[in-house]
């Protein structure tokens, strides 16, 4: 008899008489005999109901996909590590933060990263215009870190209250099923703030060329806490040591036409091949208060900090060295949360950050069940003992070597868990202020949206107008006009150029009742294209 410890992966224990290690099994591990052919009343049927394989085996299928995430659902993941300098820019790094997987030059800790798209779903082209989701998971000794953004550094809005509305907007039309960028630019029309995000999102930083080449950031502001219990204010980012990509929109077209799946591909065979993407992380420093002297708020996520006045500091470098064995049970199932942070690292009052903090975790125990974080993906890579129980699909009990297995809560005296000693001072923000529900004091929403657009190329600028005018050509006037103020604020040159862009657009196109005037053409291409024939 085969010793189970020989067994591949996944294999549980000895094998049966007349089995090999590659003999196929049910769940229960009976040995299959035939996997071809239903049992039936003779050849041809009826089949019976005592189909016991292959009923266990096509109503496992029927529930082979858990529900899509809501966003973010088309995604890529790879394995690799994180090297720490030991330090931000010149400082020892301790002097901002006591989380230990900073503190010693070369410290590698083991990360997880996911890639995606925001907005489009599971299977939907690479090439489409959305931002890109950048999620890293850290399986550092003080457990799990998620570090959970975005290529751009910015977001739409500032307020967790209108994400699921946002949502809602720049997903498919609940009626025709078809994305309708007259509902995406209304939204942003009626929500100043998003100005900013849209000028980049519009330009070619909207298409990156593929997740090796393109920047994340944590997108919105946390704490480092030392071990006097002082904190900072930082915003995270990484830098591509591959260079940076982005594509037009017309490259984006010619690509889907051919790979719609190349951003994913991308990934897996550059560390195929033993090119591995690397990334820098670094850090804006920013002291713990509301900085009355800038004419934003630092908690304001659709705002970047200049870097003249917080300039990037390196900490470590992220490599991707190791691909998934299995998509689904790895990629699919990776659950991130910004709520996972370790001693060192802390939230700030980012209100984004505060309604994200709750919505992440709660909608993994929607989509994937109570127990993920048993999940070999989602578990961290060291001691857990809760006195957390059953639930769907729990499949080990997380106890303690010598704890009493009848006792499952705190505080006891018979054996149970015990809490740990706190490591440091603690963190203790303090508030007065009233209860209220209210905008931020400097909305300032139009200012860096000009910014932006200044510093960009003009090929940038040309293609970021061009891509606004044609979709806001088939926009109603009343959208229009608002969204052409905002820009005009951001910059009158900006607003005069996408006016002019919208007048060429319908100039040259015939209008469309749903969708760009590109993706009319597109429908009415499919009616003419190809071979007649008749039936048969």
């Amino acid at each position: 008899m085969t010793n189970s410890k020989d067994l591949p992966t996944g294999a549980k224990g000895p094998l049966a008489p007349g089995e090999t290690e590659l003999s196929l099994t049910n769940r229960q591990g009976h040995p299959i005999t035939d996997n071809q052919n239903l049992r039936t009343v003779g050849n041809r049927g009826p089949a019976t109901l005592e189909n016991y394989h292959f009923i266990e085996k096509i109503s496992h299928f029927d529930r082979e996909r858990v529900p899509e995430r809501v966003v973010h659902g088309r995604g890529a993941g790879a394995h690799g590590y994180f090297e720490a300098y030991g330090k931000v820019g010149n400082e020892p790094i301790a002097k901002y933060t006591r989380a230990k997987l900073f503190q010693e030059a070369g410290k590698q800790t083991p990360v997880f990263v996911r890639f995606s798209t925001v907005i489009h779903g599971g299977h939907s082209p690479e090439t489409l215009r959305d931002p890109r989701g950048f999620a890293t998971k850290f399986y550092t000794e003080d457990g799990n870190w998620d570090l959970v953004g975005n290529n751009l550094k910015i977001f739409f809005i500032r307020d967790a209250m209108k994400f699921p509305d946002m949502v809602h907007a720049f997903k498919p039309d609940p009626v025709t099923n078809i994305q309708d960028m007259e509902r995406f630019l209304d939204f942003i029309a009626n929500t100043p703030e998003s100005t900013h995000m849209i000028t980049f999102l519009f330009s070619p930083w909207g298409i990156p060329a593929n997740y090796r080449q393109m920047q994340g950031s944590g997108v919105n502001t946390y704490k480092w806490v030392n071990a006097e219990g002082k904190a900072v204010l930082v915003k995270y980012h990484w830098e591509p040591l591959q260079g940076i990509r982005n594509l037009t929109q017309q490259e984006a077209e010619e690509i889907c036409g051919k790979n719609f799946n190349h951003a994913t591909q991308d990934l897996y065979e550059a560390i195929e091949r033993g090119d591995y993407p690397a990334w820098e992380l670094n850090v804006q420093i920013m002291s713990d208060d509301d900085h009355p002297e800038l004419d934003f708020d630092p908690l304001d996520d659709t705002k970047l900090w200049p870097e003249d006045q917080f300039p990037f500091l390196p900490v470590g470098k992220m490599v991707l060295n190791k691909n998934p064995e299995n998509y689904f049970a790895e990629v699919e199932q990776a659950a991130f949360g910004t709520g996972v942070l370790v001693d060192g690292l802390d939230f700030s009052d980012d209100k984004m950050l505060q309604g994200r903090t709750f919505s992440y975790s709660d909608t993994q125990r929607y989509r994937v069940g109570s127990n993920y974080l048993q999940l070999p993906i989602n578990a961290p890579k060291k001691h857990t003992a809760t006195n957390q129980r059953d639930g769907q699909m729990a499949f080990y009990v997380d106890i303690a070597p010598g704890q009493n297995p009848h006792i499952n809560y705190e505080p006891s005296s018979l054996g149970g868990l015990q809490e740990t000693k706190r490591d440091g001072a603690p963190y203790e923000p303090s508030y007065n202020d009233k209860l209220v529900r209210a905008k931020i004091d400097r909305t300032n929403d139009f200012k860096q949206a000009g910014e932006t657009f200044r510093k960009f190329s003009e090929a940038e600028r040309e293609e970021l107008v061009r891509n606004l005018g044609d979709n806001l050509a088939i926009c109603s006037q009343v959208i229009r006009d608002k969204l052409l103020d905002h820009l005009t604020q951001a910059d009158p040159e900006y607003g005069r150029r996408v006016a002019e862009a919208i007048k060429t657009a319908e100039a040259a196109k015939k209008s469309a009742h749903l969708g760009t005037p590109a993706a009319r053409e597109g429908m009415e291409a499919a009616e003419e294209l190809g071979q007649r024939t008749d039936g048969y």
